[in-house]
């Protein structure tokens, strides 16, 4: 370990500034003006897997953003693992809550604040630098492959045929994985579970224009009123989902592992006064950290009809609309649920109006057996670098393509995520600590180390 301190050292400011030309490209994958950014941040990538020592790093097409691959056969006997990242970022808006430049890094209180810093250019670039090590050190005992895409941040659509088509090209032992989080810079963590997702919009009619509230307002629903009633009834006094079916296939969790996981520090009184709430809400019967982990949720992410702005305008809107998602659970298909809220939204929708409802995007839950050579791997490396054995944790986000890697490609995925709750990802002001971006670096050859031993075994 004290090897590749020295290493980082000596490489410091190099490895920020390269990290820096890759945030400074504006990659955001969900508006198109920044199509041909996803190209430059491709190449940008390839050029640095090959100074990194791969033996080749190419662009590769999809049917939306590129992919960046690149590869190192030390020798086909060899353990493979594959690197899996993210080019893309989230917007910036509302950009006028950033304290710096989203696109110009800035080194400050130890931390480099930019759009990507952690998420997941930062946490990617990582492995880059660990690869080099190894490779320059001689210490490479896996071959290692790259994949890095470029629409994690809206689904990942275009992947799943890419490792379709790639199979083969991508046959690994297991793929590795920095875009997730530990639990405190002092309590590493290793993400065993990620919720899956189902996202729908839905557009709720009553009139057939707007209208004057005061003439026909109480002898015409108002679509606003109605859509509201409607999300409300969504789930019951016990903070459950209403809808009929959505729990059949919930994998509920035993109260050994809820034990295990109720070790994780916690301060529910820190935690509630960090985000300026008199107290949390959430399903009966569970702890703030299991309705996050391993129940599945209904959220509205958004609602709007009617006159929304400056002053007043009396209007019976003729439209009311919503952004519903929900996070699921593994055993839960996010097919089957969009199609059971679909089912039911439009049963409970009054004769007064008609409803539309349209399934934007969604994706499968993952977990990882703590068992694996891999994740025991990943468990010492943590352990080494940080003085204490890394706690498994279900995360509440997703990473829709983990599940699909599973499905198609038939491999395991290990969570290494060095980010904190702090780092402000998809918000203004993201930041990743200096000190979890040297210490990711310094803990990744300590897993290969350790992964090429418990393989042998």
């Amino acid at each position: 370990m004290e090897e590749i301190k020295r290493y980082i050292e000596e490489n410091k400011q190099r490895f920020l500034d390269e990290l820096f030309e890759l945030i400074r490209i504006p990659s955001i994958s969900s508006e198109p003006e920044h199509k041909a950014d996803m190209y430059r941040c491709a190449e940008q990538w390839t050029k640095l897997m090959l100074a990194a020592g791969a033996d080749r790093a190419e662009v590769y097409e999809t049917e939306g953003n590129p992919v960046a691959y690149g590869e190192k056969i030390v020798d086909p006997a060899l353990p493979t693992v594959l690197v899996y990242g993210h080019m893309d970022v989230m917007p910036v808006d509302p950009v006028e809550l950033w304290n710096t430049k989203p696109f110009e890094p800035v080194v400050a209180d130890g931390k480099i604040w930019a759009r990507g810093a952690d998420d997941d250019k930062g946490q990617s670039f990582m492995h880059a630098k660990a690869f080099e090590y190894m490779v320059r050190s001689g210490k490479l005992n896996c071959n290692v492959k790259f994949m890095i895409e470029g629409e994690e941040e809206i689904g990942s659509p275009s992947l799943p045929k890419f490792c379709r088509d790639h199979k083969e090209m991508l046959k690994a032992d297991v793929i590795l994985v920095s875009d997730t989080s530990m639990i405190a810079r002092d309590v590493p963590s290793i993400t065993t579970g990620l919720r899956g997702l189902a996202y729908w919009q839905v557009e709720v009619t009553g009139p057939n224009a707007d209208l004057h509230s005061g003439i026909f307002g109480g002898a015409v629903a108002n679509p606003i009123n109605v859509l509201c009633k409607m999300i409300a009834g969504m789930q019951d006094e016990q903070g459950r989902v209403t809808i009929p079916g959505f729990y059949d296939d919930v994998l509920v969790v035993s109260d050994e592992e809820r034990a295990k996981m109720a070790k994780a520090p916690f301060d529910l009184e820190k935690y509630k006064a960090s985000l300026g709430v008199k107290e949390v809400k959430g399903e009966e019967g569970f702890t703030t950290t299991e309705r996050t982990g391993i129940r599945p949720t209904f959220d509205v992410c958004g609602i709007w009809g009617g006159y929304t702005g400056e002053g007043s305008k009396t209007v019976l809107p003729s439209k009311a609309y919503a952004k519903i998602s929900c996070r699921l659970v593994p055993n839960q298909k996010h097919e089957k649920i969009a199609l059971l809220f679909k089912e039911y939204f439009e049963s409970i929708a009054p004769d007064y109006v008609t409803v539309k409802v349209d399934y934007l995007h969604g994706g499968p839950s993952y977990v990882c057996p703590i068992d694996l050579p891999a994740y025991k791997a990943a468990e010492k490396a943590y352990e080494e670098v940080y003085g204490k054995q890394p706690i498994p944790v279900r995360s509440g986000g997703s990473i829709p393509i983990i599940a699909t890697f599973e499905e198609v490609l038939g491999i395991k995925s290990i969570l290494m995520g060095f980010g904190l709750g702090a780092d402000a990802i998809h918000s203004p002001n993201e930041n990743y600590p200096l000190e979890q971006f040297f210490n990711g670096i310094t803990t990744i050859p300590l897993f290969y180390k350790y992964f090429g031993e418990e393989v042998k075994k």
